[in-house]
This record gives C-alpha cells, sequence and structure tokens, in this order.
C-alpha cells in the first residue's frame, strides 16, 4: 500500500442481513461533528434487501458486494483494500456511535503520532450503564477478551492508557500498520481474527492506545443470533487453535503450555454445559488439517521486533489484566472467585 494517504476516516462496515442495524448505525454515523470521512459497507450477499435499501436511503455510502457471506476478515480486508484515507475505523454493523466519537478520535489520532492502533469505549446498546469493552485483553489460552465487559462503567475506564489491542467491532488503524503487518486472516473467516492481528501488531513493535472520550454502543451477537451457538463455538474452537499456532513459538508454546491446558479444560467443560459439543468437535477436526499451514504462517510473519521472552511478558501482563476484569464482573455478580485467585497466584 503506498503512504500517498487522503486526509480522514475510511469507515468499513461489514454487513449480513444487517438492514434493521444498518438503519440505526449509519444515522449516527452521518450526525456526527466530524464529516471527514467515507463509509464502505461491504455486504456479504444478504437476502433482507440491504443493498437496496442503501441505495435508496445512503447514497454517499460506498458499497462493496459479494455474492455470498465470506466472513468478517474478508469483508473487512476488502473494505480496507478500497479506501485510501489516512485512518481505517472498523465498525460492526450493530452499533450506534456517540455524536462526538469520530471528533474526538481524530484529535487523539493526531495527538498521538506514534500510536498506530486505538480501540473505542464500548458501552451496552441496551444498558448504556454497562460496558461492552474497553479494550482488549489476552490470555495464554490464544485467546482474548474485552477488558470490562458487564462491568459498571467506572472511573478506572475513563482513563486514557495503553492495552494490548483492539476489538475489530469499533478500532481505529493507521494504513500504514496493515503495509507492516498484514490485513486480517481470511482463514479465520469469524471470530478471533483481531486477536491473531493484535499479537502480530505486538510482536511487530506497536502499541494500542484506549479512548475513553470515543463511545460507541454495541448491541452484540446481533448477527448470530445468540453469543452461545455451533457456529460460534465451531469458529471459536478452531480459531483458537489457528491462534495459537500462527502466534505462539515452540519456546513459548512450551512456556505457556500449563495454562493453556487448564485453559482448554475450561473451554471443554463449559462447551458441555452449554450442550455445544458437536460444534466444538467440528472445530477440532477443522483445524487439525491446518496446523501446519498456519505455523508456515508464523514463520513466514519477519515483521518481529520484540523478542520471544518480550512477547511473552506482554501476553503474561495483559493476562493478568484479564483475569482481574473477569474477577471484578464476578464480584459484582456475587459469584465466588477462588478459582481465579489460584490461577493468579500460580500462573500470573
Amino acid at each position: 500500500m503506498a503512504d500517498d494517504f487522503l486526509t480522514g476516516i475510511d469507515i468499513v462496515i461489514p454487513n449480513w442481513n444487517g438492514r434493521h442495524m444498518l438503519e440505526v448505525c449509519l444515522p449516527s454515523l452521518y450526525s456526527q461533528n466530524y464529516q471527514d470521512f467515507t463509509v464502505y459497507i461491504v455486504d456479504n450477499g444478504s437476502t433482507d434487501e440491504s443493498v437496496d435499501f442503501l441505495r435508496t436511503t445512503f447514497p454517499d455510502v460506498e458499497i462493496l458486494e459479494l455474492k455470498k457471506n465470506r466472513g468478517f476478515s474478508l469483508a473487512v480486508n476488502r473494505g480496507i483494500e478500497a479506501g485510501r484515507r489516512e485512518w481505517v475505523l472498523l465498525l460492526n454493523n450493530d452499533i450506534e456511535m456517540a455524536p462526538n466519537c469520530l471528533a474526538h478520535l481524530a484529535q487523539q489520532a493526531e495527538r498521538e503520532p506514534r500510536i498506530r492502533m486505538f480501540a473505542l469505549k464500548m458501552l451496552s446498546f441496551s444498558n448504556r450503564t454497562l460496558l461492552d469493552g474497553a479494550g482488549d485483553g489476552v490470555m495464554r489460552g490464544g485467546v482474548g477478551y474485552r477488558l470490562g465487559t458487564m462491568e459498571p462503567d467506572s472511573t478506572q475506564y475513563n482513563l486514557k492508557r495503553e492495552v494490548f489491542g483492539a476489538c475489530a467491532g469499533a478500532a481505529l488503524y493507521h494504513r500504514s500498520l496493515y503495509s507492516e503487518v498484514g490485513l486480517f486472516d481470511e482463514d479465520f473467516f469469524a471470530y478471533l481474527e483481531d486477536v491473531d492481528f493484535n499479537m502480530r501488531a505486538v510482536r511487530a513493535g506497536y502499541r494500542c492506545c484506549y479512548l475513553p472520550g470515543a463511545v460507541v454502543f454495541h448491541i452484540g451477537s446481533a448477527t448470530t443470533g445468540s453469543k452461545i451457538n455451533k457456529m460460534t463455538v465451531r469458529l471459536t474452537t478452531r480459531n483458537n487453535i489457528y491462534v495459537i499456532c500462527k502466534n505462539f513459538a515452540p519456546s513459548t508454546l512450551i512456556r505457556f503450555l500449563p495454562s493453556l491446558l487448564v485453559y482448554q479444560c475450561f473451554w471443554f467443560a463449559f462447551v458441555v454445559k452449554e450442550r455445544q459439543l458437536f460444534g466444538y468437535l467440528a472445530g477440532i477436526f477443522e483445524a487439525i488439517p491446518r496446523i501446519l499451514v498456519m505455523t508456515r504462517k508464523r514463520q513466514k510473519q519477519d515483521r518481529a521486533t520484540l523478542s520471544e521472552t518480550q512477547f511473552r511478558n506482554r501476553v503474561i501482563g495483559s493476562e493478568r489484566e484479564v483475569v482481574k476484569s473477569i474477577m471484578s464482573r464476578r464480584n459484582g455478580e456475587g459469584k465466588n472467585n477462588l478459582l481465579l485467585r489460584w490461577y493468579l497466584a500460580i500462573f500470573c
């Protein structure tokens, strides 16, 4: 990608049968007090007349039509490639944006020239006193976690700070970052593709800044219909293995193995509890033939700036923050944290 970028922000929104959500999302964009942007809707073969609605109601939107659902990663990649502005904002279609969000993003991006990735504050659409995410953390199990999820919005989440990465459902990236790190891995289809991207960016020496003043309201799981179903379990299980193979060198895999096994045991128990064993097994069987392919991808990633030790320390530090966030949420729900305390004491 060339460096002769245009000023402003390209906003990339993947869509699959989300007309009813676009009716909320797009007006919140076009009512912003910052208007130096272009909206790209990448439609994944919708059958709900989303495209006709866009052409009639929002003629300024750039529409990229795919014949069938090709997944989140490919859709956002096509939108990123279509744009030429300096900054790229990835946005889920089930998001409403606070009126000054884009202005705040543009202002902060100008103030922080060394930062190439920003995480937005995501609040629950239905209960706007609850967080949906305040930047992303990772765990040694090879998964991500939106910090603050289901916690009350409080003072600690009103502080601008560094986080491990950003949730791709609401994240701002400098276009040069894709030239250095690469686009989202289209083999993931959906789920954990941003965890993989965050790990690649961290390994390449980039940092992410959480901006509490850039607020969006997120419905969540609006496209898949529920957070836990056969598809989400299958893709999460498979892509978890992809993340591990792509981002953990053999030395890191050995060092992380105990905590990784603990995570896998908890994930399996959760899957059984939710009666999604078939989805879990499908994910395992899909991942096995691709393990070598993912390992080779890791070997081809030549943008590493951090040493393997430095990378491990970043992951461990982020996991500590994740566990504390989970404990805070569980405390608010009146749940016991004994196992998590043991985990912190033993592994962190």
